[in-house]
């Protein structure tokens, strides 16, 4: 089934405890010394073989007891009820970054996540809006995140921030914005007014599934806000 040609795409939305910027996006120390947060994708388009994945959601806490890329993370899922078990097999079969290129995104967390609790499944609200840098996900009795725009502490005028990564392994491009987050499952996470992003992504069996440019003209991303 690790065979099978596969294709994720739609909207990413991420929560870590790191201040506004994110220096694991580039290699730096965590703003604390260790990173713990939220991942969520909204699945626009998406298959495994003959498994259909649209319109399916992805979420996850986590939790590295430094920059992530020295490993030892924890991973809690999170995925909406009603799925059947063929699309369950499918999206964890995507996840175990088996078979995937070495430096693509779930072949990454296949290295540094050293321990994944069992999945929850429930309810899953997402509201996603990339151009005015808000967002909102809950999950009842279990998750809270939001996302506003960062602004200006004089003015108190919204303020554009964006991650431009040409060659990165999650998104191309992302709007920044001030996130809120408390969990209280099986990774416990709480913080207000730290790093928050909102990108489109798109991945396939050999990672990003389209080039910078392509991804450009497809989401308009130099209009993105």
């Amino acid at each position: 089934m690790t065979d099978s040609p596969w294709h994720l795409e739609g909207k990413w939305l991420e929560y870590c405890s790191c201040d506004t910027g994110c220096p694991c996006e580039t290699m730096a120390e965590p703003t604390r010394g260790y990173c713990e947060g939220v991942i969520a994708m909204q699945v626009d388009e998406g298959y495994y073989g003959d498994v259909r994945l649209d319109g399916g959601l992805i979420a996850a806490t986590f939790t590295f007891p430094r920059a992530i890329h020295h490993g030892g993370g924890q991973m809690h899922p999170i995925l909406p009820e009603g799925l059947s078990e063929d699309q369950i097999n499918a999206i964890f079969a995507i996840l175990s970054g088996e078979g995937q290129p070495v430096g693509t995104i779930f072949n990454i967390f296949s290295v540094i996540i050293d321990t994944i609790h069992e999945p929850t499944f429930a309810p899953i609200e997402f509201d996603w809006d990339i151009k005015s840098r808000r967002a909102k996900l809950t999950v009842p009795n279990l998750l809270r995140a939001s996302t506003e725009p960062i602004r200006n502490p004089v003015t108190d005028d919204p303020v554009q921030v964006r991650t431009v990564l040409p060659h990165g392994w999650t998104f191309y491009e992302a709007e920044v914005g001030n996130g809120d987050v408390k969990s209280i499952g099986r990774i416990k996470v709480d913080f207000n007014h730290r790093h928050s992003s909102l990108a489109y992504f798109a991945f396939n069996n050999n990672g990003m599934a389209y080039s910078y440019e392509e991804a450009k003209a497809k989401y308009g991303l130099d209009n993105a806000a």
